[in-house]
């Protein structure tokens, strides 16, 4: 137990914070519902693209990103966040990190709710995915300003990475594909436009 309570203190606090929002927010939702029930989720704020469209609900495209589908769903996303957030929270310091986590899960959201638009296929979404391949995107991109290496992530590690977590998604059924792609790709641009305070510091803000 100690042991798990140091490793925990030794995390970044955003990435904590954020983590922390996520497990209360499923927690409530599991005492009021059933989180796998795609209604029950689309009422409690789940992204849904003609809501977000015609009744012009924006706010699903950032409160959909506290939410999910089971446990399973929570805990994949949250194990992730841990070591891939604290290590990008480190290298880009809080701010920089938190408008990458939230601006490009927003982005991957909104790149969903577009794709369904033109292909007229809706489904009811949820999940921080779009976030945490924001984080993802954003690390290939402090790799490649650091010339290949960042703490225990070479270049290649990290492009594994993304590659096979991409690869999970198009082989898994009711992963939402295009929010994966559209956070991965946000996080990797507005993590370039950083690129001097990321190369100038590794442990600053913003």
């Amino acid at each position: 137990m100690q042991e798990f309570i140091d490793f925990i203190k030794k995390r970044q606090p955003v990435t904590l914070i954020i983590i922390a929002a996520n497990i209360i927010v499923f927690l409530i939702l599991s005492f009021l519902g059933d989180t796998e029930d795609g209604y029950f989720m689309f009422q409690h704020g789940a992204d849904f693209a003609p809501s977000v469209v015609e009744n012009k609900e924006y706010y699903r495209l950032f409160t959909s990103m506290f939410l999910h589908f089971g446990v399973e769903h929570l805990f994949y996303n949250m194990l992730v966040l841990l070591f891939l957030g604290d290590t990008l929270e480190k290298a880009a310091g809080k701010i920089c990190f938190l408008i990458i986590y939230l601006a490009g899960g927003v982005i991957g959201n909104i790149a969903s709710v577009y794709f369904d638009m033109r292909t007229q296929e809706f489904s009811v979404s949820a999940g921080a995915s779009g976030a945490v391949f924001a984080v993802i995107g954003a690390l290939v991109c402090v790799v490649i300003l650091n010339k290949g290496k960042l703490e225990d992530y070479s270049g290649r590690r990290l492009l594994l990475m993304a590659g096979l977590s991409v690869l999970q998604g198009l082989t898994a059924t009711g992963i939402d594909n295009c929010a994966h792609i559209g956070g991965m790709a946000a996080g990797f641009l507005i993590a370039l436009l950083f690129h001097r305070k990321l190369q100038r510091s590794q442990t600053g803000s913003c």
